[in-house]
């Protein structure tokens, strides 16, 4: 299903995590399946280029998304929280939580959408809750980070990959095989690890936007 253009609903919210208000888009279409919560990766933020694209296409078939900064300015300046994956998994359940409480959201699906370290970040968050999640996409992701994580994350999970990103390729097969049933592999044949090659991103999109709006609409009982 693909939303109207033009009929979806944009402000510009404050996310609170730690002490911390940390800034953020929430966009919902009308009507709006469920909600994606995304996770940037290391030295990114909520302005990113790749993951402003694919919630663009995201939004096009109906579902929602929030894009928020995991890290505030001063620590986004300090490369160990960059890579402190149990504190962003952290702000990244916190955001979910607040997205669920939210009343034009009450209800509906929720998901994740992981790039790079935020990939094992969204893993995390996920088999830790509190907010069950419909579904999550990882981007390029590092699912390897999630660790012992891996292996209690209930929500199916998409882990898409570019066929030339032979490292995070191999760290994905990896986790997959920790992960058990429900999950699944997909490469996108000549892509490497940020997806700029001509029409990689766009089927990272179209990828994520079939794989939340099935699983959405499954948990909806839809």
């Amino acid at each position: 299903m693909t939303s109207p253009q033009g009929r979806r609903r944009e402000r510009e919210v404050l996310v609170p995590a730690d002490g911390r208000l940390l800034p953020g888009t929430l966009t919902l279409p009308s009507p709006c399946l469920g909600v994606v919560i995304f996770a940037h990766g290391s030295g990114s933020s909520r302005h990113s280029p790749r993951n402003r694209q694919v919630a663009g296409v995201l939004q096009a078939h109906g579902v929602g998304t929030l894009l928020f900064d995991l890290l505030d300015e001063a620590e986004a300046e300090d490369r160990g929280l960059v890579f402190d994956i149990p504190l962003l998994a952290s702000r990244l359940a916190r955001a979910a939580a607040w997205v669920a409480e939210q009343p034009e959201v009450r209800g509906m699906p929720l998901g994740y959408f992981g790039a790079s370290t935020g990939g094992g970040a969204a893993l995390v968050a996920a088999a830790a809750g509190p907010v069950p999640m419909a579904a999550i996409v990882s981007r390029g992701g590092r699912p390897d980070l999630a660790g012992a994580a891996l292996e209690r994350v209930q929500a199916p999970t998409l882990l898409i990959v570019g066929g030339d990103d032979e490292t995070v390729l191999s760290l994905n097969r990896a986790a997959l095989a920790q992960m058990g049933p429900g999950h699944r592999l997909v490469v996108v044949p000549g892509a490497t690890h940020l997806f700029e090659e001509p029409g990689a991103l766009e089927a990272v999109a179209r990828l994520a936007a079939d794989w939340f709006e099935e699983k959405f609409r499954g948990a909806a009982g839809g």
